[in-house]
C-alpha cells in the first residue's frame, strides 16, 4: 500500500508500548485485548480484531471482549487472515469505503498463535513497524495468560471435545518449531476426538529430538497410556540417555504400568542440525517417508523393533544422511488403514501419490503445505477419520543456515 501523510501523536512510536507491557502482566486475561483495542484506538486504529486457529486448523475464531470487533470464523485458506497465519507476512487491504485493513501474525517465538487485524485511514513504514512490535506482545500475553485461563482455549474449539482429546492437546508442544537450521510440525485428526496419538520433541544443542507415538486402542484408555509414554520419553530425553535407552524407558513404563497385553507404536529420532545425519528407531511404525524436490524420494527405513511395551531387545540404529531442502514426513498408521469407497484400505501408494501431486504445486511453506496435505488426505479418505490420523513434518534447511535473515 502507498504511504500518506497522517497526523500522529508527537510520542505515537512509543505510546502503545510504553507501559503496555507492565500494565498487561498484572492484568487479569480477560481485560489484556480490550486494553490492545484500547491502544490502537489512541493512534487512529479501530475495528481490532485477534483470530486464533480452531483446533482442526481450518478457520481463525475470533475473541469476543469488550471494544473487539468480533466478526465471522475466518477459513484458513482464501482469506487475507489465513494468509497472514501461513506466511506470516502482513496483508493489507485496501477497503472500498476508504481505510486499510491489516493484518498482523501473532507470534510467539516461531510459533503461530494467530492474527491481529485492525484498521487504519492509511499505513506508512513506521505503522507496520511498530504494530508488527504490538503484535509480538499481544502473542505473548496470549501465551503467558494462557496458562492460567480457558478463555483462549474455549475460543479455538469449533465443536465438543473428547476427554481424551483434552488430555493429548494438553500434553503437545507447539504445533510448529522454526529455527534457520530445521523446522518442525504437525496435526492431530480427529482434532476433537483424538486419543492414543501423539508426538513431542526438544531442540536440545544440535539435536533436535522426536518422538511420534500411537497407543493402541481408543478413547481415554489410549489417551491414558500415550500420557504415561510421552512422560517417560521426557524423563528419558532430559537425563540425557541414548536413543536406545530412551525405547528402554518407554518400553519398561508401558510393562509396569499396564502389563503385557497393551503396547504403543512409536518412531524416535536424533537429527543433528548442523550436519543433517538422522538417527531412527521404528517401534512398530509405518516408515517414514523421505521427501527431496517435492517428491518422494523413498521410505526411510530401518531395523524394526517391538512396539513399546512388549519388551524388545535394543533396537537397532539406522542413519540417514540428509540434503538441505529435505523433508521428513511420520504418519500413524490412521492414514493408510482408513477405509475408503468400497471397503479397501487407503494404503501408502495413495498417501505418497497426494505428497507428490502437491509437490508439484508452488511451496507455502512448510507449515502451510504441511496443512494442505493434511486436508486433501482427509478429501482422498472420504472426509472422515475413524482413527487417529497423525502427520508431523521436518524440514532441514542445512547446518550453514545460520545466515538466514531474522525478520525484524
Amino acid at each position: 500500500m502507498g504511504e500518506e501523510s497522517v497526523d500522529r501523536p508527537e510520542n505515537f512510536s512509543e505510546r502503545p508500548l510504553g507501559l503496555l507491557p507492565d500494565r498487561m502482566r498484572v492484568m487479569p486475561p480477560h481485560l489484556i485485548v480490550p486494553l490492545i483495542a484500547e491502544e490502537v484506538a489512541g493512534i487512529g486504529g479501530r475495528d481490532v480484531s485477534i483470530l486464533l486457529q480452531d483446533y482442526a486448523q481450518e478457520l481463525l475464531v475470533p475473541l469476543a471482549g469488550s471494544k473487539l470487533h468480533v466478526g465471522r470464523p475466518e477459513p484458513m485458506s482464501d482469506s487475507p487472515a489465513g494468509r497472514t497465519f501461513l506466511s506470516t507476512d502482513i496483508v493489507e487491504v485496501a477497503l472500498a469505503h476508504g481505510g486499510v485493513r491489516m493484518y498482523l501474525p501473532l507470534l510467539d517465538g516461531s510459533d503461530h498463535v494467530g492474527v491481529m487485524a485492525l484498521t487504519l485511514d492509511a499505513v506508512g513504514d513506521e505503522d507496520r513497524s511498530l504494530l508488527r512490535r504490538l503484535a509480538g506482545l499481544v502473542a505473548d500475553m496470549v501465551v503467558t495468560k494462557n496458562a492460567y485461563t480457558d478463555e483462549f482455549l474455549l475460543a479455538r474449539r469449533r465443536e465438543p471435545i473428547s476427554v481424551s482429546a483434552e488430555i493429548q492437546w494438553s500434553l503437545l508442544p507447539p504445533l510448529t518449531m522454526t529455527v534457520p537450521q530445521v523446522a518442525v510440525a504437525g496435526i492431530l485428526e480427529p482434532a476433537y476426538r483424538v486419543a492414543g496419538d501423539s508426538f513431542d520433541y526438544a531442540l536440545n544443542d544440535n539435536i533436535l529430538h522426536v518422538a511420534v507415538i500411537d497407543a493402541m486402542g481408543h478413547g481415554l484408555d489410549a489417551a491414558v497410556m500415550a500420557t504415561v509414554v510421552i512422560g517417560a520419553y521426557r524423563h528419558a530425553r532430559r537425563a540425557l540417555v541414548s536413543l536406545a535407552e530412551k525405547y528402554a524407558f518407554m518400553d519398561d513404563a508401558v510393562s509396569r504400568q499396564f502389563g503385557p497385553d497393551h503396547f504403543v507404536t512409536a518412531q524416535l529420532m536424533h537429527l543433528d542440525i548442523a550436519t543433517g545425519e538422522m538417527k531412527l528407531v521404528n517401534a512398530g511404525h509405518p516408515a517414514p517417508l523421505l521427501i527431496r524436490g517435492g517428491q518422494v524420494e523413498r521410505q526411510l527405513e530401518s531395523a524394526t523393533t517391538l512396539p513399546v511395551g512388549f519388551g524388545g531387545k535394543e533396537p537397532r540404529i539406522r542413519k540417514h544422511l540428509l540434503r538441505p531442502g529435505d523433508r521428513v514426513l511420520c504418519y500413524t498408521d490412521g492414514i493408510i488403514e482408513e477405509h475408503i469407497t468400497g471397503g479397501e484400505q487407503f494404503g501408502e501408494e495413495r498417501l505418497i501419490h497426494c505428497v507428490n501431486r502437491l509437490g508439484q504445486e508452488p511451496s507455502q511453506g512448510m507449515r502451510a503445505d504441511l496443512r494442505r496435505l493434511s486436508h486433501a488426505l482427509k478429501r482422498e479418505r472420504g472426509g472422515h477419520t475413524s482413527d487417529d490420523a497423525t502427520l508431523l513434518m521436518i524440514e532441514w534447511h542445512g547446518g550453514d543456515a545460520g545466515h538466514l535473515a531474522i525478520p525484524d
